[in-house]
């Protein structure tokens, strides 16, 4: 369940990928870092063109993305758990993302909490081969982690930006997503994840060679 639907096909090998299970804890907890920076007054904020979407002809709030992603991120403990859409209960969840605010009156509260359900269940993943089932396809655990790794960090980073707040990731997290991207980044263009990849500064630093690789504009 993440802006990656609509790839036929996201499974790579990722036998010498670094391991996505710290990454993606990184990941979602640095969102939640750049979601408490939010000021208020931005929740109702147009996003276009500055964050990116599946569907760019539509014009979201920030606070629908970050419904998105709430939504997202409550997915991810029946995912890693093996359950299908239909056994984890879409009248749960709500088959459509935007069919409701999941954040409510606290939306950066509301945020965190989601997210940290997600986090403990990334935590508590012990098998990264396990079949994850999502609406695009089976996918292992590991190839799924990747998905969340990447929605999420790079989410953090235009969020951030839009809203005038450190858009800087956690090093550790720069180095794991350059390490895999430099020998995946050309199979998610090829799948329309990413845009074409943009020509980075000699001088660039890793997160903004991440950030050109990943078809998105250095600072």
């Amino acid at each position: 369940m993440t802006q990656t639907q609509g790839a036929q096909d996201l499974s790579v090998s990722t036998s010498q990928a670094p391991d996505p299970r710290p990454l993606a804890v990184l990941a979602v907890e640095t969102l939640v870092r750049v979601v408490r920076q939010v000021p208020d007054p931005a929740w109702d904020r147009s996003t276009a063109p500055h964050v990116t979407t599946m569907d760019p002809s539509r014009d979201r709030t920030l606070r629908e993305i970050l419904s998105y992603h709430a939504y997202d991120d409550a997915w991810i403990p029946d995912m890693l758990a093996g359950r299908t859409m239909a056994e984890a209960g879409e009248d749960v969840h709500g088959a459509d993302p935007f069919d409701r605010d999941r954040l409510g009156e606290d939306p950066a509260g509301r945020f965190a909490e989601i997210a940290a359900t997600g986090v403990a269940a990334i935590r508590d993943l012990d098998d990264l081969t396990r079949t994850v089932h999502c609406s695009f396809g089976d996918f292992s655990a590991g190839d799924y982690l990747w998905q969340v790794v990447t929605f999420r960090a790079l989410r953090a980073v235009e969020i951030a930006r839009l809203v005038g707040a450190d858009d800087r990731l956690p090093a550790e997290l720069v180095a794991g997503m350059l390490a895999y991207f430099e020998v995946h980044a050309e199979q998610w263009r090829q799948w329309g994840v990413f845009g074409p990849a943009v020509e980075a500064p000699a001088d660039a630093d890793p997160q903004e060679r991440l950030l050109a690789l990943t078809g998105r504009a250095p600072r």
